[in-house]
């Protein structure tokens, strides 16, 4: 079954005990496997130009060669779907057919695929391989590439997931609904350079969706333009960036929002409170022009963030996400208080001919942003600008003949669309050159990056502010710990002078590097070798597979028994809460305590402990205090009885 081009994406499938197709439904205690398509995925396995694992490399810095920095990017909503719901869960994160199947054959009662519509091929695939070994399993598609009908989607599907995944699966699963903000699992993202680790990301889920409504936008159009806050406040997020401090005082950050600078009031607020722990941030942000135009750099470093992704878009595009600040003026400001910049700039807009993407590609690389991305004008399901193209009749005829093929090429990297005045190999080829002239000019961005960090260094070394002397601090760190980076720049890079005068500069600056970066640097050129063979050879190009699990164990914590003990689990605003009847003695005091620990692992959550009267003696209660001791900032014990309470009190 296939679906035209022009069918409307349905509404959410209506989640009923009938809705399902088949007659055998799931168990009672039902388990769920969600899962990525499976690797290997990437051009030389067949599919478009950009598809892979990595923004960055994949297609951000997918000219820059041994200097593209790698991190793999992972279907993040599968594992904060896993960590709120109530069932039993596994994640499987690009993981190989066999491996795949090898998890099939524990028969799960539910499948989750998320994919997009470039890998819709992959979710065919996927399917296929659940309907062999896993026949009586439920199949539920989420992610961008539930944009399709209904229609089309039906034959590899029992529910389709649209819009929140966490308010659908519960419901699905007959769970009651949780309150916003839900429990936030730390997502940890791991940089290289050179084929050595640097860095560490934690991912924050701060909200999904965009009003701005860009006529291209899937992400925006796929909420309809509504915004969803699923850290509502700016104290719920600041409770997930001291819990990835917990983890390394030195993690840096992404947060997860379309334009998160829009709610200004969230971000005054996280400005109110990293101000007052005092520890220098450095957070990644989605923003527009609109939302930047609202705040002083200063305050961007002030808030943690010092880097964002804004739209360039094009010259005559008339967003009212552009409206502000001329962009001219924008990102040289930003840059010049260490900010870095990710911005994106748009290939095949209507008026675009030839001369005018070199005019606009010229302004663009002047402005100096530290990373650029140049994607095709594509027309996607659900937005305007594919209903626009599809009235006029502009799909290239190849695409309106094949869905399958339309679905292959929704990359950013094809022309689909009929332009007045270009061909589509034209618009790609114009691309390519983008990519290249961006490297070929402005050098690596990793390098970039580095010269962004000294402006900050230099506006605020010296400042009377503690935090942003503080935050300089932490910029000359960075910069000696990326001191190897000059050498191979020097030897291999395009801007070898660019490389040698900051390197200069920033020495004359802040002094040289302590010994280990020296030696470092020494053995740069022999990574920076090792790479390009690498990626030559076409070796360790694809991630190892991810598993985790969430409450698959007898000691996660569960509404039930244990022996004689009652637990009962209710959720509130920021904790979860954990009532206890009947009669605790050592068994069940020692079994809470692991479920309590397996619950609080990988997650910002804090849990509350009530104790009815007369449920557990005195010995029991210490006990289970002493074996939540390390946690007795995110758990507390009280018992109903007034004179009791205070003698177990846990909570900081």
């Amino acid at each position: 079954m296939e679906t035209k081009l022009g069918a409307v994406p349905g509404p959410l499938v209506k989640l009923t005990p009938e809705s399902g197709k088949r007659a055998d439904g799931p168990s009672h205690n039902p388990k769920v496997l969600l899962t990525s398509v499976c690797r290997p995925i990437g051009p030389a396995h067949g599919d478009a130009p950009s598809v892979g694992y990595e923004v960055l490399h994949g297609q951000i810095t997918r000219a820059q060669g041994i200097f593209s920095p790698r991190s793999t990017n992972f279907t993040y909503g599968l594992d904060y779907i896993a960590a709120n719901i109530d069932a039993p869960a596994v994640v499987l994160q690009y993981p190989s057919h066999r491996e795949l199947i090898r998890e099939l054959k524990k028969a799960p009662d539910y499948v989750g695929i998320s994919f997009n519509l470039v890998l819709f091929q992959h979710m065919k695939e996927a399917v296929a391989l659940v309907r062999k070994h896993a026949p009586r399993a439920k199949i539920v598609l989420g992610g961008y590439g539930t944009v399709l009908d209904d229609a089309t989607l039906a034959p590899y599907s029992d529910h389709i997931c649209r819009g929140e995944g966490v308010a659908f699966f519960r419901s699905l699963l007959h769970e009651p609904p949780r309150p916003k903000p839900y429990d936030h699992p730390l997502v940890l993202l791991d940089l290289k350079v050179f084929s050595i680790p640097m860095d560490r990301t934690g991912v924050i889920f701060a909200g999904l969706g965009c009003p701005n409504g860009c006529d291209f936008c899937c992400t925006s159009h796929y909420f309809k333009r509504h915004h969803i806050r699923l850290l509502p406040t700016g104290d719920d997020i600041f409770r997930v960036v001291e819990r990835y401090l917990e983890v390394d005082d030195r993690m840096s950050m992404a947060i997860l929002d379309e334009d998160f600078l829009l709610a200004k009031d969230r971000a005054v607020r996280m400005r109110e409170l990293v101000l007052k722990r005092g520890t220098p941030l450095s957070i990644f942000a989605f923003a527009s022009v609109k939302a930047l135009s609202r705040y002083t750099p200063q305050e961007l470093i002030e808030t943690g963030i010092d880097g964002v992704w804004v739209g360039f878009e094009g010259k005559r595009s008339g967003y009212s996400k552009q409206a502000g600040k001329p962009i001219e003026e924008l990102i040289p400001e930003l840059r010049s208080h260490g900010i870095t910049v990710l911005s994106s700039m748009i290939l095949g807009f209507d008026y675009h001919t030839p001369e005018i993407i070199r005019e606009e590609m010229k302004e663009f690389l002047s402005l100096k942003p530290t990373y650029g991305q140049f994607l095709i004008y594509g027309p996607t399901p659900g937005t305007p600008f594919y209903d626009r193209i599809k009235q006029e009749g502009r799909f290239r005829p190849e695409m309106e003949a094949d869905p399958e093929r339309y679905y292959h090429n929704c990359d950013g990297f094809s022309s689909m669309v009929v332009h007045p005045t270009m061909k589509g190999e034209e618009i790609e080829a114009m691309q390519r050159e983008c990519f290249d002239t961006d490297f070929r000019v402005n050098g690596p961005s990793i390098l970039r990056s580095v010269e962004v960090w000294f402006q900050g260094w230099k506006r605020y070394h010296d400042s009377d502010s503690p935090y942003l002397r503080a935050k300089a601090q932490r910029w000359k760190e960075e910069i000696h710990i990326a001191w190897p980076l000059f050498r191979v720049a020097k030897q291999s890079g395009p801007t070898p002078e660019f490389a040698a005068q900051l390197e200069k500069e920033i020495e004359a600056a802040i002094g040289a590097p302590s010994l280990g970066p020296r030696v470092r640097s020494l053995l740069a050129p022999l990574a920076a070798a090792w790479t390009g063979f690498t990626l030559r050879h076409d070796l360790f190009q694809h991630p190892k597979l991810v598993r985790n699990t969430y409450r698959t164990t007898p000691s996660a914590l569960r509404s039930g028994q244990l022996g004689s003990l009652r637990v009962s689990l209710e959720r509130a605003l920021h904790s979860t809460l954990v009532k206890l009847e009947g009669v605790m003695d050592r068994a069940s005091a020692l079994r809470l305590a692991a479920g309590i620990r397996a619950h609080l692992y990988n997650n910002d959550a804090d849990v509350k402990v009530v104790v009815a009267e007369g449920t557990a003696k005195p010995q029991d209660l210490r006990l289970l205090a002493e074996e939540l001791a390390s946690l007795r900032h995110r758990v507390s014990i009280t018992t109903t009885s007034g004179s009791e309470a205070d003698n177990f009190r846990m909570s900081a």
